[in-house]
């Protein structure tokens, strides 16, 4: 599993790859990226910029005090050493690309990826998926009769949306292939039905 630290890394450089930010902004653009459930504290956001900027990953640039502030905006820009660690770690294929605490980060970035990188990812991150399917419907056919209305109605909701990532992700696998989609397929005709 990724370091939660590791995960802020990654993300701090992508978004420095598209271009310098403020800390204000980095927080906000981050905090879009983790989703509602993964909520970043300017407490986890700063020691990781103070760490990024000892490893020499980013740099600091003051910019001119504004007339609303007397204190000077710090913008944060990458550096060539952050640039090669982003790609180093987009390139990453192994089981912490798949994960939760870093799949999504590393999707939000995938327009910087090589195809069949971004191929490994998805399908390690299906064949997770299906693992932890499996495991779930196994465990829900043995407690279904133990559990209440409720504890049921949550365990269904999840493995609901478990097979709903799982058809996404094959989504996104086939266009990535270019094969097409069954779904949109165009009809054909069988042969001699003429």
């Amino acid at each position: 599993m990724a370091r939660r630290g590791d995960t802020i890394e990654l993300a701090v450089l992508g978004l420095l790859h598209e271009g310098p930010m403020h800390g204000y902004e980095l927080r906000k653009r981050l905090n879009l990226m983790l989703g509602w459930g993964r909520v970043l504290s300017y407490g986890s956001l700063y020691p990781a910029l103070k760490k990024m900027l000892r490893a020499n990953l980013i740099t600091e640039v003051s910019t001119a005090t504004t007339p609303t502030s007397r204190r000077p905006r710090i913008v944060y820009e990458v550096t060539p050493a952050g640039t090669e660690q982003f790609q180093r770690l987009m390139s990453e294929v192994g089981p912490t690309a798949w994960e939760d605490d870093n799949f999504d980060i590393r999707f939000a970035f995938f327009s910087s990826t090589d195809m069949e990188i971004r191929l490994r990812v998805l399908e390690g991150r299906r064949s997770r998926l299906q693992e932890r399917l499996a495991r779930v419907q196994a465990e829900l056919a043995r407690t279904q009769a133990e559990v209440d209305r409720y504890a049921g109605e949550l365990q269904r909701h999840g493995v609901e949306s478990v097979e709903r990532e799982v058809r996404w992700l094959s989504d996104l696998i086939r266009a990535e292939r270019g094969d097409e989609d069954p779904a949109t397929a165009p009809a054909t005709k069988p042969v001699g039905s003429d």
